[in-house]
């Protein structure tokens, strides 16, 4: 009787990077990343940027996010860099238009969603819930995304 030889290790897939951009990178995209590194579980990791940064966080953004147990109080608002786009899988675009950078070859998603600056709490509270129910979605999805550098065994 021969002894089964035990199966070879599947090496772990190497978590997804996400880029979310906006214009400001105050509101939407630093909401959108709060959710994605609280729902993340080391599926994908998650980066901001904007076009044009403000200078702070959107102060209503901040108050939505810690209702729900997430602070962002101390991300801070950035202009996407190029290293960026190359470490990205999946790159969100929310309202940026033509001021947001394409890389051919990378997966893109626009997100039409309301910027909240200038909204008030109410608002702000329903721009956080839909951003949230489409990082869930996008983490189901890329989750199960090829990747030329994975190794298949």
């Amino acid at each position: 009787m021969t002894t089964p030889t035990p199966p070879e290790p599947v090496p772990p897939v190497s978590p997804r990077t996400v880029l979310f951009l906006c214009v400001h990178n105050a509101g939407r995209s630093q909401m959108a990343l709060g959710w994605l590194q609280h729902l993340a579980h080391g599926r994908a990791v998650g980066l901001s940027g904007g076009s044009e940064p403000a200078r702070e966080v959107n102060p209503a953004a901040v108050v939505a996010m810690a209702e729900v147990g997430i602070d962002i109080a101390h991300h801070t608002p950035r202009r996407w860099a190029d290293a960026d786009l190359e470490a990205a899988d999946v790159v969100v675009t929310m309202g940026c238009g033509d001021t947001c950078p394409y890389v051919p070859g990378t997966r893109y998603e626009d997100w039409p969603l309301d910027d909240p600056a200038g909204k008030d709490l109410e608002a702000v509270r329903e721009i956080r819930d839909h951003i949230r129910t489409r990082v869930e979605r996008l983490l189901e999805d890329v989750a199960t995304m090829p990747r030329s550098d994975d190794t298949v065994p």
